[in-house]
């Protein structure tokens, strides 16, 4: 009889353990499923300043309203180039490598590191990309309207009419229009185009100034400004990484600064009529939900912001004693700083 009870006892915990066994099975396959469900996106960004940083939190917002958060159903690997051209080749390779699902490219070289690393590999990975102004030019879609690759998302195309427009009315006399920009970034290349194309139809000259390195830019201001009425600032990403030295020696010259985006204009220039980043972040943080969700990215046309915003910088206007127009100063957007 006790050997029959013991027996019975055995069996029992026996069986409890089984189930027990299989019970931690399934939550075992639950929680690696659970895990697998995870989407792994890689930010690259080719360097760290005000607008690319907004553009990157437009993204990560659109991606939270849309139930997308990191650290729960997707995992988010930010990594930034420090302004190094050879790094952000590293760092799109990285990613392929991964496998991450998706890759948000911010700016136009790391959009183009991380179209090559892609094409290399032939890995289909999709692209997001912001604040690339010509990503046709730049060689990483076919079209605006059809991509035809596996890059989409929005561009940075700035109002340059607009920006115009405001030198002549903020600084009326001004007849030429110096610009410094990076020789080996593409983006800059297409925009100092575009504003010796435009700039004619206003009656100005644009004189360059090229650098290949930041260390470079306050002996390529020295050279340029006594030779111009006003600094025009494009949207490129080393020069506007070193706004505090290009305001400074402005000031010094008592020439008037026109930013090409509202960092600028925070940084010390005087106005600036642009677009913001942080929507222009948030459209292509939309444009990645589609593709998470069974798009593909040739399916999705590259978008620019059509709505833009005068921005004025108050204390950089009295520095230099410009008068506004009450035409622009009662619809502009007023902030302060950047000014010594």
């Amino acid at each position: 009889m006790v050997g029959k009870k013991l027996s019975i006892l055995v069996s029992t915990i026996l069986l409890v353990g089984a189930l027990g066994g299989c019970s931690n099975s399934k939550t075992s396959k639950a929680g690696n499923t659970q895990k697998d469900n995870v989407k792994k996106i890689g930010i690259t960004q080719i360097v760290e300043h005000p607008a690319l940083d907004s553009a990157r939190e437009g993204f990560i917002q659109a991606l939270k309203d849309k139930n997308y958060v990191d650290g729960q159903n997707i995992k988010i690997d930010f990594q930034n180039a420090q302004g190094d051209m050879p790094t952000t080749q590293t760092i799109a390779d990285k990613f392929v490598n991964d496998d991450v699902d998706l890759i948000l490219a911010i700016a136009t070289s790391s959009a183009q590191a991380s179209y090559n690393a892609t094409q290399k590999s032939n890995k289909d990975i999709p692209i997001v990309i912001t604040a690339v102004t010509d990503p046709v030019k730049a060689g990483i879609v076919k079209s605006m309207d059809n991509p035809g690759t596996n890059v989409t998302g929005t561009s940075d195309a700035a109002p340059m009419d607009g920006q115009f427009k405001l030198i002549k009315k903020i600084v009326p006399s001004s007849k030429k229009i110096g610009i410094v920009y990076n020789t080996s970034e593409v983006n800059s290349e297409v925009q100092v185009d575009e504003a010796k194309k435009v700039a004619a139809n206003f009656g100005f000259e644009i004189i360059t100034q090229g650098i290949t390195s930041e260390n470079e830019i306050p002996q390529a201001l020295e050279a340029v400004l006594d030779k111009i009425d006003v600094l025009y600032v494009i949207k490129d990403n080393m020069v506007a990484s070193a706004m505090p030295t290009v305001t400074r020696k402005c000031f010094a010259k008592k020439i008037p600064v026109i930013g090409s985006e509202s960092a600028h204009v925070k940084a010390g220039a005087i106005a600036t009529e642009g677009i913001d980043y942080k929507k222009l972040g948030y459209e292509t943080g939309l444009k990645a939900v589609q593709i998470l969700e069974g798009k593909t990215p040739s399916e999705i046309p590259v978008e620019t912001q059509k709505e833009s915003t005068i921005v004025i910088n108050q204390d950089a206007v009295k520095k230099l004693n410009i008068k506004i127009p009450e035409d622009i100063s009662s619809k502009a957007e007023k902030m302060t700083g950047g000014v010594e």
